[in-house]
């Protein structure tokens, strides 16, 4: 994967904050990548400056916009911050410090944001296996879970009506779920270069998920990725923040509550490993869900076919960027597929009672 010089960096953002802040001196240290994370160039560091509106400092995340090493279609970093600043005041997400679309600095747009105190459960190593979250008890874990739902309840209860979540929709026909599923196949048409395993369940799951689209109109905002591997946690369990909105769309809640237990799935048991006492499995979950929400989840099983298409053409695009990089061998990175495939294959054979 790319990377950039962290000294150049460094300095590129002093000059750049210079002229946002009107600062006479600005400092910026301690910049450092953090491994988790391919959607998006991030960059943790601190800056410090003096100006005539006085002192300042912050701990930031710079997240640029990627220029070579695409998941995505269509990136869009300023998308993100513009979502972030929409729910930060019904969900907790980091402030938008700084945003910007020339790409005169770093090449691509960019933003800043304050950088969250707590801790995130690990994907690699799975939070199931080794991290923080082992050491907690049980209760815990489960308070940590349930927080973790009760935040994503309080998202898909934002009312969309309001014009400033009209930015979420595309300008496809149809319902908030039609123009979704048209956008994962615009992916699918997209990632057919890197389609090199697990095909066949891939385009079976693409012909299911397009020909049985349930009739929904709902339109609450989904997260896109929601998962508590996006989330930062306090000391008492309680969610600190809500990150990584490059896949925020409207549409029915169910696309983000089958994408948890898919990739809880894909944390735990498909890599055989015994789930963590006081994690809720995939029924439990969803039941929880349930009864915070206070609704009935609606065609799940499509919707976790939808989550493993998705899923699995990510990482379809994740496993050809780390082999042509160089970042790990074939036979490593094409097993993140078949583990996405061999799950949207069990969701497909429970839906055909198999």
């Amino acid at each position: 994967m790319p990377s950039r010089d962290l000294v150049v960096t460094a300095r590129t953002l002093e000059r750049w904050l210079g002229e946002q802040l009107a600062a006479s001196t600005v400092e910026v240290t301690d910049l450092s990548v953090p491994k988790a994370g391919f959607s998006n160039e991030t960059v943790l560091g601190h800056a410090r400056w003096s100006s005539g509106d006085g002192d300042g400092q912050i701990d930031f995340v710079l997240r640029i916009e990627p220029t070579v090493h695409q998941l995505f279609v269509d990136p869009d970093a300023l998308r993100q911050a513009q979502v972030m600043s929409a729910l930060a005041s019904h969900v907790p997400v980091p402030r938008i410090w700084l945003t910007e679309s020339d790409r005169a600095a770093f090449g691509a747009p960019f933003f800043l944001m304050e950088r969250v105190d707590g801790r995130i459960p690990s994907d690699v190593p799975s939070w199931h296996k080794r991290g923080w979250a082992t050491d907690l008890e049980p209760d815990q874990r489960r308070r940590l879970h349930d927080n973790a739902l009760a935040e994503l309840v309080r998202l898909h209860s934002i009312d969309t009506s309001a014009e400033r979540f009209d930015f979420l929709e595309s300008a496809r026909a149809g319902t908030a779920l039609e123009r979704y599923v048209a956008n994962i196949h615009t992916f699918y048409d997209w990632c057919e270069p890197v389609r090199r395993y697990g095909s066949d369940v891939i385009d079976t799951a693409l012909r299911f998920v397009v020909d049985e689209v349930p009739a929904d109109d709902r339109r609450s905002v989904v997260w896109g990725d929601a998962r508590v591997g996006n989330m930062v946690f306090a000391d008492d369990v309680s969610v600190a923040a809500m990150l990584d909105w490059e896949g925020a769309a409207l549409g029915p809640p169910e696309i983000d509550i089958a994408w948890w237990v898919v990739f809880d799935e894909f944390l735990c048991e498909g890599q055989g490993l015994r789930r963590l006492d006081g994690v809720h499995d995939r029924a439990a979950t969803l039941a929880r869900y349930e009864e915070t929400a206070g609704v009935a989840l609606r065609d799940v099983g499509y919707f976790e076919v939808l989550a493993g298409l998705q899923f699995a053409l990510i990482n379809s695009r994740l496993a050809d960027l780390l082999i042509s990089s160089g970042t790990s061998a074939e036979s490593v990175a094409s097993e993140y597929v078949t583990r996405a495939t061999d799950i949207t294959k069990r969701s497909l054979d429970r839906l055909a009672g198999r």
